[in-house]
């Protein structure tokens, strides 16, 4: 029996196309996001786009500037680690009460998502890479228990991955899929509480990568100032 279809509003369909733009990384943090090129783009008129900038903008994805107007937010290194604290913890909580719906087709999904980032990663793809970290995520998180979870996981995930994925840190993703095969082995044998503590683990690891980064790179302007 089919699906029966979901109806979108406009207001909708502007907030998906800025999320997407945002979380593949066409637009970056700090880039101006306007209403007439969002117009353009899904031949929708100006007021649901200002609508669905507002909201984004109530959840972070977007700050509205002075003069400016709206621009892709990006998150300060002070906030970096609650952040990452966050995603580890929803994170977790998404797998202990999901876990259970995990039936034998996801756990075929998973297994087909690590076989392709093993690949990616061989072949340094990094766009590849980036692509099927954010579907294993979404496997584990996309459930009928954990949908608030997943909501909040991806607003967190706009607020990082732009500024400090894979495309900046390309030297995070064989580390980041060891993790990955980590958590799909306690899954394996529905081991649910340590496949959670070891999302935890997954997500302070990527926050101590880029702390590392960006004491890195401030030290090496430091001294390119004296």
């Amino acid at each position: 029996m089919p699906k029966p279809a979901i109806f979108l509003s406009k207001t909708d369909l502007a907030r998906r196309h800025i999320e997407a733009l945002i979380i593949s990384r066409k637009v970056q943090p700090g880039d101006r996001i306007t209403t007439r090129e969002i117009s353009e783009a899904l031949g929708i008129s100006e007021t649901p786009i200002r609508e669905a900038i507002r909201s984004l903008a109530a959840e972070g994805w977007l700050e509205v500037q002075m003069h400016i107007g709206a621009v892709v937010a990006s998150a300060g290194s002070e906030q970096l680690r609650e952040i990452y604290a966050l995603r580890g913890l929803i994170g977790a909580l998404a797998i202990e009460l999901g876990g259970a719906s995990y039936d034998a087709a996801r756990l075929a999904a998973i297994d087909a998502n690590i076989e392709a980032a093993e690949a990616a990663v061989a072949a340094q793809d990094v766009d590849g890479y980036t692509q099927l970290n954010h579907e294993f995520h979404f496997l584990l998180y996309d459930t009928p228990q954990s949908q608030w979870c997943l909501r909040m996981l991806t607003n967190l995930s706009a607020l990082t991955s732009a500024q400090h994925g894979f495309g900046v840190l390309p030297q995070r993703m064989a580390a980041s899929l060891a993790e990955h095969r980590a958590v799909r082995g306690a899954i394996r044998v529905r081991d649910f509480a340590r496949a959670a503590a070891l999302m935890k683990q997954h997500e302070q690891s990527a926050y101590e990568t880029i702390a590392r980064d960006l004491q890195a790179r401030e030290l090496a302007m430091t001294r390119s100032a004296e």
